[in-house]
């Protein structure tokens, strides 16, 4: 018996793989660029925090540890005050672009601690300090820093000294689809009595101020249900429930709209306006208060409950929120449903946690996991109707036509995607993305292969065959990883869930065709098979900004062709698979391994440096020459990504296939044309790599090398060399430079926190220990390295790419003393016995030391870990 599958395989026969309630709340809708209508595309002072607490949203809702159904049309979430803040806490606080010396950066302490699939079970905490909220503080400190100190954090403020805080643990557990039970639990966990007000709050999303047609939804008070605390409340498209809540002396109601009065000086309709709730409470307005209590309808509503919390105790509200009336809705079924839910979700990950893991590896696993469920969230933006407008609102200014992603008319998204990081990206990017579906293949891969196939949708994809590549900036460009994401969650769902899913892949098969195209059009400007892309997502990684280069030059870049070469192989593999079903694939297969040779002849003969044995970028000036840039990095390393195996037991069947692969070798051998390194073993497996055998043995030793790229938690974005070497280049009569740098980076080169001078990044290390698995499986013990170089202990590749795995794991691991790297120097809070099993999964990691650093909740691509704690447990590439 294993429910939470059985829900999962219900949902797998919808047309959108979906629960109709979930965590898709965001953590963060100020400051983004669907809710900014400024003449000069400033998101972040568009919509400040300042104004998030009074203004109406457009295009979603925020939330602080909420839910909403899968439309947003309404949304749950936790108001809290300590008594001594200037503001209701009612959504996460942290830094603009331009406010923190390294870049956006949330300042709060929360953690995603449990998540099912089909969030049957969910669990979130967030710790609220008792003295005031250092808003201010923060805001100053961080301005007062440059970008060569590091990141002023709330944990250096002091207001968590001494346990002076509250955990506020938030679980719901749903009975049915449409009956969900919400427990908070507040404990003190410092030396004396806190104050603490609660206000659970449910509201509705306005919508009805910028569509006329749009029937305003109700919540209304129900003094003649049985039930002593209650509201009903009535929506047309999320239909009608009920929120059963604790008695309690005081509830307040009031509207979801827009307090013109303190936004902008004009006069409200009403009084009951969105920060009502913030004024009654925080502010001390009893008169309003008095207003709000007597209000009987309205779109937005909270009972408060205020209590002394001793120290030590643990305080607890119970709520429901459901279709059906309930006469006793807290009674003993109500407990029953959360030790039910949560025991199922226990027998859901069992299966997925490896032969005697400890306690650690499993709390790791499934907090990785869980947070990456939490990060699921409705996305709305339809780009023609934010150009032009809403109905009876000001017109957007006119700049806004010709601005940021006006080219994207065809764009209009309104779905639940798996995001980055819901504070700090609450918006989707390519290929996180694309990493994200492969752990969440583990756990849901109907969701996985949607997402994928998502993306690739006409009203994603543009006509040219362009994947959008995050809200920002649409027309950027990143990797194309999303035929390696789509082989391998095919590859996963089939290892853990025995299920073939051909149809996904012919599905995805054919969007990619589309998609690859466009790249070769539009990113071979030589038409050489050596490619360009900008930034490519690593972001100020070169000693230029690689998106931005001065007219008349061209850049050939070594990691854009070897992405190319990469997703060529992964094509040329999908169709291999697709062709033992349907042998109609068999020619494009041949298509994309010939592609594959011709690449590979170019990046080896363009881009590789015999004298440094390694990978580099070239540019191509009006005014200089040709020059190498000599910029030890990930770049020059992709090129092992790019790495496949033709099985001959596989490929036997596919006759036309094989006598192709013979005829290009010959053919080309026969004009002295070069090949890629193309061994064979006696079995007739055939490899196909980027890299000859040398030249990976050449690789491999800079890769392993500590004094390079080998870090204590994996493997670095920029060598170390870097850091006594520094690379510096004259262009366009300006000296660009790059030296390493282990954490935040110093450079604004591209964007506030674009930090790709030296940390590590789990996604990329995530393909060097598949890459490194699949070289073993060809060259097995006949081809062993050093590991570290220079030590002597020689291992062969699945070794070393053991031993890379656990580096990056043990990076979340306790020690004998409970420190666990990513804490770094904030250890001690988390050797606290209620903060021990506490994990924060970070967008990346410090180069030398392992410490969690940019966005602590980028649960999205660092997810990618509870796939390597389990590497072992199934086969699947």
């Amino acid at each position: 018996m294993n429910p939470e599958l059985d829900r999962l395989q219900e949902n797998a026969k919808k047309a959108v793989p979906l629960e109709k309630w979930g965590p898709y709340l965001a953590d963060r809708q100020w400051g983004t660029v669907r809710e900014d209508y400024s003449a000069n595309g400033d998101a972040w002072n568009s919509f400040s925090h300042d104004q998030a607490r009074s203004r109406v949203y457009r295009w979603g809702e925020d939330g602080l540890m909420g839910i909403a159904d899968r439309r947003m049309n309404v949304c749950f979430g936790l108001a809290l005050w300590n008594g001594n803040d200037g503001l209701l806490k009612e959504r996460l606080f942290g830094l603009t672009n331009n406010e923190g010396n390294h870049g956006e950066d949330v300042k709060e302490l929360y953690y995603y601690l449990d998540n099912t699939p089909t969030h049957s079970y969910m669990k979130g905490l967030y710790k609220y300090p008792q003295a005031a909220f250092p808003y201010e503080w923060l805001l100053h400190e961080n301005g007062q820093r440059t970008r060569n100190d590091p990141e002023f954090e709330i944990l250096q403020t002091g207001v968590f000294e001494d346990g002076r805080y509250f955990d506020v643990l938030v679980e719901y557990a749903k009975n049915n689809p449409d009956d969900i039970c919400i427990r908070i639990s507040v404990t003190n966990h410092g030396p004396e009595s806190a104050p603490l007000t609660v206000l659970p709050t449910l509201w509705c999303r306005n919508r009805w101020a910028f569509d006329p047609t749009f029937a305003k939804p109700t919540i209304s008070r129900r003094p003649d249900m049985p039930t002593a605390g209650n509201v009903f409340l009535s929506h047309f498209r999320a239909g009608n429930y009920y929120l059963y809540y604790q008695p309690v002396d005081i509830s307040l109601m009031t509207d979801n709209e827009s307090n013109t009065k303190r936004l902008y000086g004009m006069p409200n309709g009403s009084p009951f306006v969105k920060d009502a709730f913030h004024e009654a409470v925080a502010e001390h307005n009893d008169y309003l208060c008095d207003l709000l209590r007597e209000n009987e309808t309205g779109t937005k509503f909270a009972p408060v409950y205020k209590k002394e919390v001793a120290p030590g105790e643990t305080w607890t509200i119970a709520l429901r929120l459901c279709k059906t009336i309930q006469t006793q809705p807290f009674d003993a079924t109500f407990d029953q449903v959360f030790a039910d839910r949560k025991a199922e979700a226990d027998a859901f990950y069992e299966p997925l946690v490896p032969a005697g893991a400890s306690a650690d590896l499993k709390r790791i696993q499934r907090q990785a996991l869980a947070g990456l469920l939490w990060t699921k969230q409705y996305y709305h933006y339809d780009i023609p109707h934010w150009l032009r407008g809403d109905p009876g609102n000001p017109p957007p200014p006119p700049e806004r036509l010709l601005g940021r992603n006006h080219t994207w008319r065809h764009l209009n998204n309104e779905d639940v995607i798996s995001m980055p990081d819901k504070w700090e990206y609450p918006w989707y990017a390519a290929w996180d993305l694309a990493f994200h579906t492969v752990p969440l293949a583990m756990v849901d891969p109907v969701f996985a292969k949607n997402q994928l196939i998502l993306l690739m949708r006409e009203w994603y994809m543009s006509p040219a065959g362009q994947m959008p590549a995050y809200e920002w900036k649409f027309s950027d460009v990143n990797p194309p990883v999303h035929a390696w994401a789509a082989l391998s969650v095919y590859r996963l769902e089939r290892a853990i869930y025995k299920n073939e899913d051909i149809q996904f892949l012919k599905r995805v098969f054919q969007k990619l065709l589309i998609n690859f195209t466009w790249w070769t059009n539009r990113l071979d400007p030589e038409e050489d098979n050596v490619f360009a892309g900008g930034f490519l997502g690593l972001d100020n990684i070169g000693v230029i900004d690689r998106s931005n280069l001065p007219p008349g030059t061209l850049l050939e870049q070594a990691d854009a062709t070897a992405w190319m070469a990469m997703y060529a192989l992964n094509m040329m593999d999908i169709a291999l698979e697709i062709s033992r079903h349907d042998p109609s694939f068999e020619d494009v297969a041949t298509k994309f391994y010939e592609q594959f040779v011709l690449i590979s002849e170019s990046l080896n003969e363009s881009l590789w440096d015999e004298e440094d044995h390694f990978y580099y970028d070239r540019i191509y000036s009006p005014t200089a020459p040709p020059r190498v840039l000599r910029v030890r990095s990930i770049v020059g390393l992709s090129v092992l990504f790019a790495v496949s195996i033709i099985k001959r037991h596989k490929s036997e069947p596919l006759s036309d296939f094989l006598k192709r692969v013979r005829f290009f070798q010959t053919y080309r051998a026969g004009l002295n044309l070069p090949m890629p390194d193309q061994r064979v073993t006696p079995d007739g497996d055939i490899l196909l790599s980027l890299v000859s055998k040398e030249r990976l043995e050449y690789l491999l030793a800079l890769l392993l090398d500590e004094t390079e790229f080998l870090s204590p938690g994996g493997v670095r974005a920029l060598s170390k060399y870097h850091e006594e070497h520094p690379y510096a280049v004259q262009l366009d009569g300006q000296v660009h430079s790059v030296r390493y740098v282990p954490g935040d980076s110093d450079s604004g080169l591209f964007g506030g926190n674009s930090n790709w001078r030296g940390p590590v990044w789990m996604p990329i290390n995530y393909l060097f220990i598949k890459s490194l698995k699949k070289y073993y499986q060809f060259y097995g013990d006949s081809l062993t390295v050093e590991f570290p170089t220079g030590s002597g202990n020689r291992l062969n590749l699945v070794e070393v790419s053991n031993e890379l795995a656990k580096r990056i794991v043990a990076t979340f691991e306790a020690d004998e003393s409970g420190h666990r790297p990513i804490h770094g120097p904030f250890s001690p809070f988390y050797q606290r016995p209620e903060n021990a099993d506490l994990l924060l999964f970070y967008e990346y990691f410090h180069g030398d030391t392992a410490q969690g650093i940019g966005a602590s909740h980028q649960t999205g691509w660092t997810a990618v870990i509870a796939e390597l704690i389990n590497d072992d447990a199934w086969e699947w590439e």
